[in-house]
């Protein structure tokens, strides 16, 4: 028989979670009544679910597993009502009108919903949606694009980095055109380009476009090669303002990871980076390559002038906005009254996930993003990688999907999902591991490459396989910092 005094005071504890649950929600009630009408439940199930994960619940989770109730994990979609049904167990009776209508299966639908209005009806509804991104290539390609939707395409995803309008416009009359003669559906993402902060070579090896470099070689960074020795390594972040942010001990990745270093000597209008990592064979820092700046706060733009000329084109055209390096709520209102004022129609809207501000942030983000009737979150683990540290990135990248989760807010799990395999023909293992934890998501990004057809078949067959078990983790509730810092907010 379960100890009396035990069971009070595991229903004890669950009635001061639910009471914080209601103060918080209460006083957020007015943000709340701010999101589109059919994002308000899934608004309050994200307060109350942070509520709970700023506390530290590994204990009680123990406490209720050893007397045979919910432990709450795998509860983030329903959590209050997830509180309710323990407390039942226990006793304590509600009034209809009092149980959360935020149920299991409420969520569980209300997640399908939004997500097949993100990306589309599927044939396979057990797996998540799939997009490709388009290469060059494809823009005179229709029977690859063609077969791409009889493999399983449903999203076909433009980066608005690369190429121009008149190839954009070949890319997606290609779809249009294999859309309509399969009957398949596919929708159109498209990606503003952001704030390019990339390698430009300035001094030695601007000619060759690449410099080699070494551990312990000191390289500067400068918007332009004034004043430097002809074999001094000179290199511009090609965005105005930048060098003046950096201050000595800031850490600098180029080439996502493959060089590292920190900032040793700031002098006006350069800085100098002693490497102090090479991860490349090669040992060589082209051009155009990221540069990432973890420890810096970036005071620039999501938005670039190059991003408001796509998008009138962008809006025109695509069923989905892609919107890169977002950190703050003030780059989504921006984004949103710029459409405004362009009188355009509004996409559904993707926010990207890839620097560590954005994670900090990313419950506002959610909130923010959720006044809009089509939104979803995609983790772009390239950069997010460089910016949090890898050992760090599959632990947020489980936050992410928690939180998420909990907003009801449909993701997409993006950057070398079976990269080896696209590029080379053959996967590693710990590929195809890290293929079937994309399950956790309600969409895969591909990238580019010469097997993307076998990548689909591939994915599939691995996404079938694993999303029946995808339910059955049990994870614990250690407080989550992310969830901390919101509700001190």
């Amino acid at each position: 028989m379960a100890n009396k005094s035990s069971i009070d005071s595991i229903k004890e504890e669950l009635l001061i979670l639910e009471t914080k649950m209601a103060t918080e929600v209460g006083l957020r009630l007015n943000m709340l009544r701010g999101l589109h009408s059919e994002q308000f439940e899934s608004g309050k199930n994200l307060i109350e679910y942070l509520t709970l994960r700023k506390e530290d619940l590994r204990s009680l989770q123990d406490d209720l597993h050893v007397h045979g109730l919910s432990s709450l994990a795998s509860s983030e979609s329903h959590m209050h009502r997830q509180v309710q049904a323990i407390l039942e167990r226990l006793g304590k009776s509600y009034t209809e009108e009092e149980l959360d209508m935020c149920t299991y299966s409420f969520s569980k639908k209300r997640i399908k919903d939004k997500s097949q209005q993100l990306f589309g009806k599927q044939l396979l509804e057990d797996i998540p949606s799939l997009m490709v991104t388009f290469d060059s290539g494809f823009a005179d390609n229709y029977a690859l694009v063609k077969s791409l939707l009889l493999s399983g395409m449903n999203v076909a995803r433009i980066n608005c980095a690369h190429d121009d309008e008149a190839t954009w416009s070949k890319m997606i009359h290609k779809i249009k055109k294999a859309s309509k003669q399969t009957g398949l559906d596919c929708k159109v993402y498209m990606d503003l380009a952001g704030p390019k902060i990339r390698t430009k070579l300035l001094g030695k090896g601007k000619e060759e476009g690449e410099i080699k470099v070494k551990d312990g070689t000191m390289i500067w960074l400068a918007d332009d090669a004034k004043g430097f020795d002809a074999e001094e390594v000179v290199i511009s972040p090609n965005e105005p303002g930048i060098i003046s942010m950096l201050q000595k001990g800031d850490r600098v990745f180029i080439d996502d990871g493959k060089f590292g270093g920190i900032v040793e000597k700031v002098k006006k209008n350069k800085v100098g980076v002693r490497i102090n990592r090479v991860s490349s064979k090669k040992g060589l820092i082209k051009n155009e390559k990221g540069i990432n700046f973890p420890d810096t706060i970036l005071k620039i733009p999501s938005m670039t002038a190059f991003d408001r000329s796509c998008l009138p084109f962008i809006c025109k055209h695509a069923d989905l906005l892609g919107y890169s390096f977002v950190k703050t709520v003030e780059d989504i209102s921006i984004l949103r009254e710029t459409i405004k004022e362009l009188g355009v129609k509004n996409p559904s809207l993707i926010i990207k996930i890839e620097t560590h501000e954005a994670v900090e942030n990313l419950p506002s983000l959610l909130l923010e993003g959720m006044k809009h009737r089509g939104f979803g979150v995609m983790i772009a683990r390239g950069d997010l990688a460089v910016e949090i540290g890898f050992e760090r990135t599959g632990e947020i990248q489980e936050e992410i999907l928690w939180i998420c989760e909990a907003a009801h807010v449909p993701v997409v799990w993006a950057t070398q999902v079976l990269e080896s395999l696209n590029k080379s023909g053959m996967a590693t293992r710990s590929e195809i591991t890290d293929a079937g934890q994309s399950a956790n998501a309600e969409c895969v990004m591909i990238n580019k490459g010469e097997h993307t057809l076998e990548v689909i078949a591939t994915l599939k067959n691995i996404l079938k396989r694993t999303a029946s078990h995808r339910i059955k983790k049990r994870f614990r509730f250690r407080s989550l910092k992310i969830a901390e810092k919101f509700m001190a907010g």
